[in-house]
């Protein structure tokens, strides 16, 4: 039964998303005070996709750096400074609201990545390995970057952020890994299909409480809120292609990293860069980075359905299989 109700999810979710962020949005009075629930939501999800790592798939990972520095350059150096650019284009003496775009592309790559490369098949271990490593480099990295940029320091709970992306990534994906390996594999072949609705009803549960958090933001409508709109939607699209291009021109032939790089490099932890936006930055800072909670899931979805299409080789495989024409 869980298969089938898998199976179903499959194929709305494209529309899971949407109406997840309509919903939040909807019931804000509702589902705001239950916005702390995300953390343990993206805990179950990072828990749920790695009960199929194992040490051994870690040692094969790092034992090949390059697409993991290749990712970290991505996130943290090449897109801040194209969203810098694009600020100075767009919103030339606007310094808050480029601040915000800078932010809202060096924060670290996205929880939820684990569960869309999952999906599309892609290497999760390669995806674990990047989110781990750029959760303990993002306390440094961000407001490093935003200082380069800015010449101004910004103050951040570095510690504090640190201990929640670690409850959130890091401890949940050594606990699947540590059942893998108890089990003997045991927890890959039964539990792993068995969570994976439920994955997905988390993930609903997380973009429903985004929407509920980005909901004020949206009362009043003005030109520049949809000028914000048009430039996070522009950053992501280029995001994903970099990953992309990446991972074509690099590991052609591995299905698996092109997934990995592509959802990497394109998605963001965008509840971690609201909560240092709305924490230590004006409103007007906050405000592209909340409005990105609402791109970045339709983004996915948008990206999963044209994946195949970017090229005339079908791009669903494992990492373990090489790329293999389709009919």
């Amino acid at each position: 039964m869980l298969t089938t109700v898998n199976r179903m999810f499959d194929r709305i979710m494209p529309w899971i998303t949407p109406t997840s962020l309509i919903a939040g949005m909807l019931f804000t009075v509702w589902l705001k005070p239950y916005g702390y629930l995300s953390t343990w939501l993206f805990a179950f999800m990072t828990l749920a996709g790695s009960l199929g790592t194992s040490s051994r798939d870690f040692v094969r990972v790092f034992r090949r750096p390059a697409p993991i520095l290749c990712a970290l350059i991505l996130l943290h150096f090449v897109m801040p400074l194209v969203a810098w650019l694009f600020g100075m284009t767009f919103f030339g003496g606007d310094a808050e609201t480029i601040t915000g775009l800078v932010l809202g592309t060096a924060i670290p790559t996205g929880v939820t990545t684990l569960f869309w490369v999952a999906l599309k098949g892609g290497d999760v271990t390669l995806t674990i390995a990047v989110i781990l490593l750029d959760t303990l480099l993002a306390p440094f990295v961000v407001p490093g970057m935003l200082s380069l940029l800015f010449a101004s320091e910004l103050h951040i709970d570095a510690l504090g952020m640190v201990w929640k992306l670690l409850l959130m990534i890091v401890f949940p994906s050594l606990l699947g890994m540590f059942i893998n390996h108890v089990t003997r594999g045991e927890a890959e072949r039964v539990w792993k299909p068995r969570l994976a609705p439920f994955s997905k009803i988390a993930l609903g549960g997380v973009v429903a409480l985004n929407g509920a958090f980005v909901a004020p933001f949206f009362i009043h409508f003005e030109w520049k809120l949809a000028l914000i709109l048009a430039t996070v939607i522009l950053l992501t699209l280029i995001a994903y292609l970099f990953g992309y291009s990446t991972g074509r021109w690099g590991w052609r032939k591995e299905a698996g990293v092109t997934i990995s790089l592509t959802y990497t490099v394109g998605m963001r932890n965008i509840s971690a860069g609201a909560v240092i936006a709305t924490t230590f930055l004006p409103a007007a800072a906050a405000l592209p980075v909340c409005i990105a909670m609402l791109v970045q899931q339709l983004m996915a979805s948008m990206v999963s359905s044209v994946l195949n299409k970017l090229t005339d080789i079908k791009l669903i495989a494992t990492d373990r299989y090489p790329l293999k024409k389709v009919k």
